[in-house]
């Protein structure tokens, strides 16, 4: 009896252990109107705490986080935990009407989750219209006490968050734009930490600054807040070496140029082994879609040398806005760190294939009305043909909990209601296809149900590379290519061994990605594109996870202060 009553000694000091590394992580959010000056203008803009962008959270995996969320802007307000898995805590994933109703104006809600099986960064945004433009911030989560990185220990962190700037309030843009049918105007600037740089008027003062010692290494933690686009990230004359992505560790990748999607993030070691001067930091699109227009200014920052005797900044030649091969080669040449902390190993055998086909297309004016998308129509986005069309009465988390009816339908199709040649350009604006209608239709999944999805790109409204998120699960990339997924040949290149985590992720221009992952969180997941442009016109659907069989798998219930409709 000695041995099994040592080992369960032994057990409850570990318990204990971790129960006593584990800290209640507490934040006050005040959202409101906020002044400031950019680019020779002075914009209004909702800001948390009054910075652009909002405050950094730190925790450590295990930890608590508690957020006292108090809208005090004039617009419906949600906060969603960009990468968060939010295991039984689906009340807290924060996207409007998915899982609560907004926060109206003058309320608050407390967000209370804890950080469970992942470390690195992600972020926090808001998830009502486009308000994200500039309430977001930072959420780094480090190794609990006594852990460490699996990779050399930098110098210093800094995070970088590269955002979008609009000379006008961004909820005018968006309803600009869902009024006439037709794309939203362009931004004005992209943001290096909520500054323009010194390529944009009456914003040299102001440019961010990073100080740095020469043979150092540091960790630079890059978030893409931006709202409507994919960005090339160079620093001029040195090299960064990818160690994580959306908070999963990566086999180290060398690299002088990152390519990051909105929603995406990617932690880099930088060695500061250069010559003590100034170096700019510069942030451009990746412009996927062939003839459409897009800001293409540049942002910057500085990274400044201890003992620089020159502080004008020496500037890297990005890609060109179109470089796809740069592109494709980033992303696909990422690959998971098998033995870091949190690896689980691929799952093999699938419950559900699904086969998704997304991208831009049409839905009717309305009326005897004209709108100003092609064809005199609505632009419109869709997964398999479904335009998505959130609901406004109830939240569907709530619908779910409380087995209300009418909010969605378990329709979603897992292939798409007509096969046709994907990609093929000669199906831009064909009338035959490209229309869509708008429903609330979502996939229902038995507990811990492995799921294999195809995303098809698709040509109806040209082609384009989509940022597509997962909420509540990271997921494996298989592989990915262009063209038409080709289901006998393409499997045979899937990675089963180490292949990249993510919860973002590009699906190549005119091409495809396939993805896995296991459904072991019960609760109502959105899956929807990261463009913000793209989110109010339909390209998303949901997931409706069933409970597990046991209380520990059971989605507990809701918040008594969770925000109704």
């Amino acid at each position: 009896m000695a041995r099994p009553v040592f080992l369960l000694a032994c057990a409850i000091v570990l318990l204990a252990s971790s129960f006593a590394s584990a800290d209640i992580v507490e934040h006050s959010f005040h959202v409101q109107n906020l002044t400031i000056e950019r680019l020779c203008h002075t914009q209004v803009i909702n800001a948390v705490n009054g910075s652009l962008p909002g405050p950094k959270i730190r925790v450590r995996e295990g930890d608590t986080l508690v957020v006292h969320v108090f809208n005090k802007s004039p617009y419906n307000l949600t906060i969603h935990w960009h990468g968060i898995f939010q295991l039984l805590s689906g009340w807290a994933d924060g996207p409007e009407y998915a899982t609560q109703c907004p926060i109206l104006p003058g309320n608050s809600y407390t967000y209370r989750f804890n950080i469970t099986r992942q470390e690195g960064t992600l972020w926090w945004h808001a998830h009502v219209q486009w308000l994200r433009a500039t309430v977001y911030g930072a959420l780094i989560i480090h190794p609990r006490k006594g852990h460490s990185y699996p990779y050399p220990k930098p110098y210093k962190q800094f995070p970088i968050l590269l955002g979008e700037w609009w000379d006008a309030n961004v909820i005018d843009v968006e309803n600009q734009g869902l009024v006439s049918g037709a794309a939203p105007n362009i931004s004005n600037a992209f943001t290096i930490n909520g500054q323009p740089g010194d390529l944009y008027p009456c914003s040299s003062n102001d440019t961010h600054k990073i100080k740095v010692i020469q043979g150092k290494t540091y960790l630079l933690r890059i978030i893409n807040a931006a709202l409507n686009n994919e960005l090339f990230f160079k620093i001029a004359n040195h090299k960064m070496t990818v160690v994580a992505i959306d908070a999963s560790y990566t086999t180290p990748y060398l690299t002088d140029v990152v390519v990051i999607a909105p929603g995406q993030t990617t932690d880099v070691l930088l060695t500061a082994d250069q010559p003590p001067a100034a170096y700019y930091m510069a942030a451009h699109p990746y412009a996927s879609a062939a003839g459409v227009l897009f800001d293409n200014t540049t942002t910057t920052g500085i990274i400044v040398y201890d003992g620089a005797t020159s502080l004008t900044p020496k500037m890297p030649v990005l890609p060109a806005f179109n470089d796809t091969p740069t592109a494709h080669k980033f992303y696909s040449n990422l690959t998971g760190l098998v033995r870091g902390p949190h690896w689980a190993p691929v799952p093999l055998n699938v419950d559900e294939h699904m086969f998704i086909t997304e991208g831009l297309g049409l839905a009717a004016c309305g009326g005897n009305a004209t709108c100003a998308g092609p064809l005199g129509q609505r632009l419109a986005a869709s997964m398999n043909n479904k335009s998505f069309e959130f609901p406004t009465k109830l939240s569907m988390l709530q619908a779910f909990f409380n087995d209300v009816s009418g909010i969605y339908t378990l329709d979603f199709p897992d292939q798409p209601p007509v096969v046709f040649d994907y990609t093929n350009t000669s199906n831009n604006l064909n009338q035959a296809i490209i229309m869509t209608n708008k429903s609330t239709s979502v996939k229902k999944l038995k507990f811990n149900a492995t799921v294999e999805i195809v995303l098809q790109n698709t040509a109806l409204v040209g082609t384009e590379n989509h940022p597509i998120h997962l909420h509540g699960f990271n997921f494996y990339v298989l592989a990915q290519g262009f063209g038409n997924y080709d289901s006998v040949n393409d499997p045979k290149k899937f990675n089963l061994v180490n292949p990249q985590k993510r919860n973002t992720i590009g699906v190549p221009v005119g091409g495809w990605a396939v993805i896995r992952f296991r459904a072991n969180n019960p609760g109502v997941w959105l899956m929807h594109c990261h463009l913000d442009v793209h989110l109010p016109w339909g390209l998303a659907t949901a997931f409706v996870v069933e409970n597990g069989p046991t209380l520990e798998t059971t989605l507990p219930p809701p918040p008594p202060d969770l925000p109704q409709c």
